[in-house]
C-alpha cells in the first residue's frame, strides 16, 4: 500500500482537529519564508532619495539664480526652495496655507509655518514669474493668444455689506500666451480690475518672442499688427466684419492660413485643464497674493503638464497606441 503524502497528511490532520482548536499553520512554511514574513533580509526604502518635486524646484532656482534665502536679516531657517515646494503642492494640492502646513508636517517633511508661506506668495512679484514661465517653457515657434477669467471665492465681508450683499462680478482675467507644440505657457499677464484684451497682447509678444501667433478677432488691432511686423512675428487673426483698412492688416491677411489659425483652440484646452486640475478660482485678496496663485498655477501647468496629458489620454505615445 503506497504511503500518504506529507502534504495529503497534514491536510488530512488539519480537517480532523477538534473544534475550538487552531490548525498548526506554521508547518507548511519554509525556513526562508518565515523571515520574509518576519522582515528578514527585506530591503528598507530610505528617504536618502529626493523626490522629482524637489529636484524640480532646486533646478528650476538655479536657471533662475534665485539666493538661497529670501530675506536678508534675520534667523534663517528655512531655505527659499522649503517656501517655494510648499507652495507648489499647495497649487497643485488645492489646499489652503494652513492644510499644506498640516500635511508636509504629517509626511514628515519640513515645511515653514503658514504666516510664513502667507508673507513668501506676497514677496514673488510678476517679474520673478515671468522668469519662471519662460524658463519652464523653452523657446516657442507658434503660440496662440487668449484670455480667461478666475474668480474669488472669498471677497470681503466688508464689500459685501457696502454692496447689499450681493455677490461682485469682477473676475480676475489672465492673458496668455501658450505654446502650441510644447503645451505650455510661455508668457502671462494677471489683471485684478477689468481690461480689455489688447493692452497686454504686445507685452506677451515681446516677452514669447515665436515666430508665429494666433488670436481671435478680439485682438483684431492695426496697432498691434504694426508692432507684431516690426518684431518679426507674423500674426494671425480672422478679419472682422468691413474692417480691412490699416496697411499691416492688409499685409498679414494675405498670409493668413485657416489649418494653423484652428491651432488656436489649444489654448482654450489648456485653461480647461488648469480649471479643473488646479481650481477655476482664487483665495486670496490682496493684488500680489492672487497674481502669485495664479502664476503659481500656470507654473504647476509647465511642470506637470507630462502627467497631466497622460492622465488625460491627451499624450502623444498613447495616441498612437
Amino acid at each position: 500500500m503506497a504511503k500518504a503524502r506529507p502534504d495529503a497528511r497534514n491536510r488530512f490532520r488539519d480537517r480532523a482537529a477538534p473544534s475550538g482548536s487552531v490548525p498548526n499553520l506554521d508547518r507548511n512554511i519554509n525556513p526562508s519564508s518565515r523571515e520574509a514574513a518576519a522582515g528578514v533580509g527585506r530591503r528598507v526604502p530610505t528617504m536618502d532619495k529626493e523626490t522629482k518635486l524637489v529636484k524640480k524646484v532646486r533646478r528650476l532656482l538655479r536657471r533662475l539664480g534665485c539666493p538661497r534665502w529670501l530675506h536678508r536679516y534675520g534667523p534663517k531657517t528655512y531655505e527659499f526652495i522649503e517656501h517655494l515646494s510648499a507652495l507648489v503642492v499647495r497649487w497643485y494640492a488645492r489646499l489652503s496655507y494652513r492644510r499644506t502646513k498640516t500635511l508636509l508636517d504629517l509626511l514628515g517633511i519640513r515645511c515653514p509655518g503658514k504666516s510664513s508661506l502667507n508673507r513668501t506668495s506676497r514677496k514673488l512679484d510678476s517679474g520673478f514669474w515671468q522668469r519662471v514661465l519662460a524658463a519652464t517653457s523653452g523657446v516657442a515657434h507658434l503660440i496662440a493668444l487668449d484670455a480667461t477669467g478666475f474668480s474669488r471665492s472669498s471677497p470681503s465681508y466688508h464689500y459685501l455689506r457696502r454692496i447689499d450683499g450681493q455677490m461682485p462680478r469682477v473676475p480676475v482675467k489672465v492673458s496668455a500666451a501658450y505654446d502650441t507644440r510644447r503645451k505650455k505657457f510661455c508668457a502671462a499677464s494677471v489683471r485684478v480690475l477689468p481690461a480689455s484684451e489688447l493692452r497686454d497682447a504686445a507685452k506677451l509678444l515681446k516677452r514669447s518672442c515665436p515666430r508665429i501667433a494666433v488670436a481671435d478677432k478680439g485682438y483684431s488691432s492695426e496697432k498691434l499688427y504694426e508692432f507684431a511686423d516690426e518684431q518679426g512675428i507674423l500674426l494671425m487673426v480672422p478679419p472682422r466684419r468691413n474692417v480691412r483698412k490699416g496697411f499691416y492688416r492688409r499685409k498679414a491677411l494675405r498670409r493668413f492660413r485657416l489649418r494653423t489659425y484652428n491651432r488656436r483652440q489649444i489654448v482654450e484646452s489648456a485653461f480647461s485643464s488648469v480649471k479643473r486640475t488646479l481650481g477655476g478660482s482664487v483665495s486670496s485678496r490682496s493684488v500680489r497674493g492672487i497674481r502669485t496663485d495664479v502664476y503659481g498655477r500656470l507654473a504647476c501647468h509647465n511642470l506637470f503638464s507630462f502627467w497631466v496629458f497622460r492622465l488625460s489620454g491627451q499624450s502623444p505615445f498613447f495616441l498612437q497606441l
